[in-house]
């Protein structure tokens, strides 16, 4: 999450965090940015006016072309029209939320949970796992699961996701540490496979 004005951008961590989301806040593009590289989010939510370049649509476009998968959720005091005609030639599928109309946070969660929705990438896999010790993962992560299943390595994973090593590594940290697997050895690499392939099925042979 990044917003320059730090009152707005702690009610909105805040807000979010409230609502299950894990979140990390920025009040610079640029700190985002360095953050991607050990951070495999699932959203962006970006004010548009950062103060200072890249703002908040550049950041986007550069997220996006690091990360593909990642979600979008405007922050602005634009009108939704013309937000969207900012936004539109560079960021498929983005949401937007004014500012100065949002009257609870509900209505930023809406949206989060819409542009989430809404991604190609995360409908390779099931949105939600059935009630498994896959459960409390996020699409992202389940698709990071699903890689994971089908024998690739992080460095695998991470080229055809489109981010860093880093990234796949830390996201497979946290996915352990939701599975209340140790990260040492091959051992929870296994047993994530295998509660994969137990609810959905070997994925080794829908990898193109």
């Amino acid at each position: 999450m990044v917003e320059d004005h730090a009152l707005m951008r702690s009610l909105v961590a805040d807000g979010i965090g409230s609502r299950g989301f894990e979140v990390a806040a920025f009040g610079r593009a640029a700190d985002a940015l360095d953050a991607l590289e050990s951070f495999d989010p699932d959203l962006l939510v970006t004010d548009i006016d950062l103060g200072e370049r890249p703002n908040g649509v550049e950041l986007a476009g550069i997220v996006r072309s690091r990360a593909p998968h990642v979600a979008v959720v405007f922050l602005t005091n634009l009108s939704r029209e013309a937000a969207s005609a900012t936004a539109r030639e560079l960021i498929a599928g983005a949401s937007f939320v004014n500012k100065g109309a949002i009257e609870s946070i509900d209505e930023l969660v809406d949206a989060a949970e819409a542009a989430l929705d809404d991604r190609p990438y995360a409908r390779e896999v099931p949105l939600r796992a059935p009630q498994t010790s896959l459960a409390g993962l996020s699409s992202t992560q389940l698709a990071t699961v699903r890689l994971l299943a089908a024998g690739l390595t992080n460095a695998e994973i991470a080229r055809r996701r489109g981010v860093s090593v880093r990234a796949v590594e830390k996201s497979v940290e946290r996915i352990f540490a939701a599975l209340q697997l140790s990260d040492d050895g091959v051992a929870p690499r296994v047993a994530t496979a295998a509660a994969y392939i137990a609810t959905f099925g070997d994925p080794a042979t829908g990898l193109g």
